[in-house]
C-alpha cells in the first residue's frame, strides 16, 4: 500500500556529525519518509526542530538538489547572502553545485516542522562552509576537507 503510516516510521534523533559538530543538531528529529515508502531516486524527510536547534551544519552539495518546505513554525535560513525568515507555507531550494552553504536555525520559541527533499546522487559530496568537514554519498563518512578522518591522529 502506498500510504505510509507516519507514526510507525522510525525516529532518528541528532546527526551523524562527529563531535563537536553534532551538538547544535542534537535535538533535531528526522523521519525518513522516502525510505519508509521504498523510494530510491530521491529522499523525503519529515523534520522536527525544537527552539535553538540547527537543521545541520551550513553546507552545500556538489551533485544533489535540495528543497525544504516549512509545515509549522518559523526557521531562520542562513546562507552566503545572509538570513531569511521561513514560516509555515514557505519553501526554499538549493541547487547543486552552487557553493552557497545553507542551514536553518529555530530561533523562535516553538517547535518547527518541515519537509526536506533531496536527490540521492551517489556522486554527491557535501561540503560544510564554516567548518573543516565534508562527506561523500559514496561512503557516508564525515572527514576533514583534506580527506583525513576524525580520530586519525
Amino acid at each position: 500500500m502506498p500510504k505510509i503510516d507516519i507514526a510507525a516510521v522510525p525516529v532518528r534523533k541528532g546527526s551523524g556529525y562527529p563531535p563537536p559538530f553534532d551538538a547544535p543538531c542534537a535535538e533535531r528529529v528526522r523521519k525518513r519518509l522516502g525510505d519508509a515508502g521504498g523510494l530510491t531516486d530521491f529522499g523525503v524527510n519529515l523534520m522536527t526542530l525544537p527552539p535553538g536547534g540547527w537543521s545541520s551544519q551550513r553546507h552545500w552539495h556538489s551533485h544533489e538538489d535540495e528543497l525544504v518546505y516549512v509545515l509549522e513554525g518559523e526557521l531562520t535560513l542562513i546562507e552566503d547572502d545572509g538570513e531569511t525568515i521561513l514560516k509555515a507555507g514557505d519553501c526554499a531550494t538549493f541547487p547543486k553545485g552552487t557553493g552557497n552553504g545553507h542551514h536553518m536555525i529555530n530561533r523562535s520559541g516553538a517547535i518547527a516542522v518541515y519537509l526536506e527533499v533531496g536527490s540521492r546522487n551517489p556522486d554527491d559530496l557535501t561540503t560544510c562552509s564554516d567548518i573543516d568537514l565534508m562527506s561523500a554519498n559514496a561512503d557516508g563518512r564525515f572527514v576533514r576537507k583534506d580527506g583525513s578522518g576524525y580520530g586519525e591522529g
